[in-house]
């Protein structure tokens, strides 16, 4: 029986290992991404549901062509709306690079629209506008993550309640 245990975990971490290559972390939940006009940009939050009056990480990442070759610099700037009107906005920014992360306090709960306006790239002189759904936390978040533990907690507490006993009867003799 040990035999077994130890044949069936050395082959379970090997094709862990093997596998490994191939393993991306997931994509967050406030994060999108579009391709226009032969270039990409992904957005982001961290956290990932960004609290209402509390800074937070916005994250742009600039790529060209199907091969999403990261750029060598690029001009944006942005608008964000919130019902239809417009509640913030950041002037025409140069960037060096591909990524440009800033901090954001975002001044209202639920959906926001932010557009994202890409300038002066190399082939295409017209101005690019990219338009995104991004959420912040609201009221329901908590009680979503609070399902969602709830769930968890109580799939293993029946998990438990099945298989703990089964183990002790075949353990003793």
């Amino acid at each position: 029986m040990e035999k077994k245990r130890s044949v069936i975990f050395s082959v379970l971490v090997l094709f862990s290992i093997i596998g490994a290559n191939d393993v991306y972390a997931h994509s967050m939940f406030n994060s999108a991404e579009k391709f226009d006009s032969g270039y990409r940009v992904q957005v982001a939050t961290a956290p990932e549901f960004p609290q209402i009056n509390e800074p937070s990480q916005f994250m742009i990442r600039v790529t060209e062509g199907f091969d999403y070759e990261e750029v060598d610099r690029f001009t944006m700037g942005i608008k964000i709306f919130y019902n239809e009107k417009q509640v913030d906005a950041i002037p025409p920014k140069s960037i060096e690079g591909s990524h440009w992360d800033f901090d954001y306090v975002w001044r209202n709960s639920g959906n926001h629209i932010v557009e994202l306006y890409l300038y002066d790239m190399p082939n295409n002189p017209e101005v690019i506008t990219y338009k995104f759904n991004m959420g912040t936390q609201s009221p329901f978040g908590y009680i979503f993550f609070a399902a969602i533990t709830v769930g968890a907690l109580s799939l293993t507490g029946v998990v438990l309640y099945i298989y703990v006993p089964k183990i002790f009867r075949k353990s003793k003799p």
